[in-house]
């Protein structure tokens, strides 16, 4: 089965070996996001506002695949403070709604380029 690389100026260009997301039949492999501006490629400040560019990314992301965020299955979080997983639930609620994906929520030592937050997932196009 041949697989389509998704790219969408919408999110942050990869910054290092690795596309948007992989499209393979009708199943999409989110890359992880972190709160990066996708205009300026900076990281947003204060954990609230990366965890909105979070979601912002995966939206555009999950879009240029011809899906929404209602097509994702499988979501992962990744938290460098653990005390921040309430927060994550409220915003999440923002760009979800139930039924919800399936999820992990893992406390992380540090992410890329110092983030807060970061998350991938899977979305399958019906």
């Amino acid at each position: 089965m041949a697989k389509q690389i998704i790219h969408t100026d919408g999110a942050p260009q990869a910054i290092g070996t690795y596309s948007q997301a992989v499209k393979v039949g009708d199943t999409v492999y989110l890359s992880g996001q972190i709160g990066l501006d996708p205009a300026s490629m900076q990281l947003v400040e204060g954990i609230e506002a990366q965890v909105h560019r979070v979601f912002r990314n995966l939206r555009a992301v999950t879009e240029a695949a011809g899906g929404s965020m209602a097509d994702i299955v499988k979501l992962n979080i990744f938290l460098t403070d653990l005390s921040n997983f309430a927060l994550v639930n409220t915003v999440m609620a923002e760009y979800f709604v139930q039924p919800y994906p399936a999820r992990a929520a893992v406390g992380v030592a540090s992410l890329p380029r110092g983030a807060l937050v970061e998350a991938d997932g899977v979305m399958v196009l019906a």
